[in-house]
């Protein structure tokens, strides 16, 4: 390993551990293991190793597979994991996925996604399922008026669309993750949309970017309503934004916003294989595949793995560590920076530390630049590793971390880490919008989600 932030020296990437995994198997007795997570439909992603078949080595085996695993769940999404290869790893899998397991949390969050009871399956050959993938074709849509909007966790953006062409955007702060009344919400999105709305003649369709997740337009998990009542939720916050979109009289189309934020890439591009990487609140991650369609995979990098460190900084919400939200958020930054030893002032959000720091980057701060430095060590590796699920040809960095000077600094330091340290993902094209796309290229984006008919 060639890089060491200097401001977290114990990071051990998923990468690097699973690379002298593969080279220790390799070069001792080994045996084939294979991993299906299974979603809606029968949909699936598959992924196959080599694993010790030494019995004195199976906790060496535990500790790479258990990793590979979460990740597998959080990029694809899904509620069945089918084992194939090794029963002691079967039987500690399925302890972990339980509601009194180690993984509770993600059994909690999946079967509320898929409406349905999370399972681990022991499969042999003829039992263990055939690949069965899915591709979806989205956006591109610009014809007509159109609304764009992107709920953020620190800012809303909504901009107003006439045949693909930005005649009106803004950005409003606001606090939606604190709030517990889904007024606050309601009328925030409201607002927005009314606002884009007056600066057109009439509304054809709307186009929503958000974090979380979302099944036919409903709101089925979202950090925006952390706060909310579970009673509420149900009753007033699954159908918000089809609710919305009926009192202003269009149709309209919900998308995850890192699958937007690749949406926006590939159409800026005019390429696919693009993986979006949204930094700002959390990390919010989407992908369109080889075909410019979406895989209908989850997507939700903020929980999946990617230091292998086991006194890596824990995430509050899932309760595991070394997960990407605590290295590609404003979290990260905040992390960094208190590793660094700076204080900051009593009182302040995330969103507002988050801008004290982007401040010293614009006046020159040492400090700070190391603290964009270290977020490019983590990127660098962390793309290889995710080369391991996703066919990456593009690599979009968006999100108000990636704003400024330090947006700079991240980029170049991992095109630097990914061209030294794996130089057979060097074709990998690293790259950010300008500084006005990267703010509210996403809404953009949004907007053109639905298609008229």
């Amino acid at each position: 390993m060639k890089y060491v932030p200097i401001y977290d020296k114990n990071y051990y990437p998923m990468i690097v551990k699973l690379n002298e995994f593969k080279e220790e198997v390799k070069n001792s007795e080994n045996k084939p293991f294979k991993i299906c997570v299974e979603r809606n439909k029968g949909y699936n992603f598959i992924y196959e190793l080599d694993i010790f078949a030494n019995e004195d080595k199976r906790e060496e085996n535990y500790a790479i597979v258990e990793r590979l695993i979460k990740t597998i769940l959080w990029v694809a999404g899904g509620y069945k994991i089918y084992l194939l290869g090794d029963d002691y790893l079967y039987e500690r899998i399925k302890a972990d996925y339980t509601l009194s397991g180690a993984r509770a949390f993600d059994v909690k969050f999946m079967s509320g996604v898929y409406e349905t009871d999370f399972v681990v399956v022991k499969a042999d050959e003829k039992s263990f399922p055939e690949r069965k993938s899915c591709s979806l074709k989205v956006g591109g849509h610009l014809d007509g008026c159109r609304i764009g909007f992107d709920a953020g966790g620190s800012d809303r953006k909504v901009s107003a669309v006439i045949d693909g062409k930005v005649v009106y955007s803004e950005e409003v702060v606001w606090f939606p993750k604190i709030n517990s009344d889904w007024h606050y919400q309601y009328d925030g999105i409201m607002e927005s949309m009314k606002t884009a709305a007056s600066k057109m003649p009439r509304v054809d369709a709307i186009g929503v970017s958000s974090a979380g997740v979302y099944v036919d337009n409903k709101i089925m998990v979202a950090s925006l309503f952390l706060k909310v009542p579970e009673d509420d939720f149900e009753k007033h916050v699954k159908t918000m934004y089809m609710d919305i979109a009926k009192e202003i009289g269009a149709p309209i189309e919900v998308a995850n916003d890192g699958d937007v934020t690749a949406l926006a890439g590939a159409m800026d591009l005019k390429d696919n294989s693009v993986l979006g990487i949204a930094m700002g609140t959390s990390e919010a991650v989407g992908y369109i595949n080889g075909e410019g369609c979406l895989e209908g995979w989850l997507n939700e990098l903020a929980f999946a793995p990617v230091d292998f460190n086991k006194d890596a900084m824990v995430d509050e919400w899932s309760g595991d560590y070394g997960c990407g939200v605590k290295y590609f958020s404003q979290d990260s930054v905040i992390k960094l920076a208190e590793n660094a030893g700076f204080k900051f002032e009593e009182g302040l959000s995330p969103a507002e530390k988050l801008k004290v720091i982007q401040k010293l980057m614009a006046e020159g701060d040492e400090m700070a630049k190391n603290i964009y430095d270290c977020i490019g060590i983590y990127l660098g590796y962390t793309i290889a590793y995710y080369s391991e699920f996703y066919g990456i040809k593009h690599a979009l960095l968006l999100g108000r971390v990636t704003s400024g000077k330090g947006g700079d600094i991240i980029l170049n330091r991992a095109i630097e880490v990914i061209k030294n340290e794996f130089p057979k993902y060097s074709n990998i094209k690293l790259q950010m919008p300008d500084e006005s796309n990267k703010r509210v290229g996403q809404s953009i984006a949004a907007a053109s989600l639905p298609e008229i008919k």
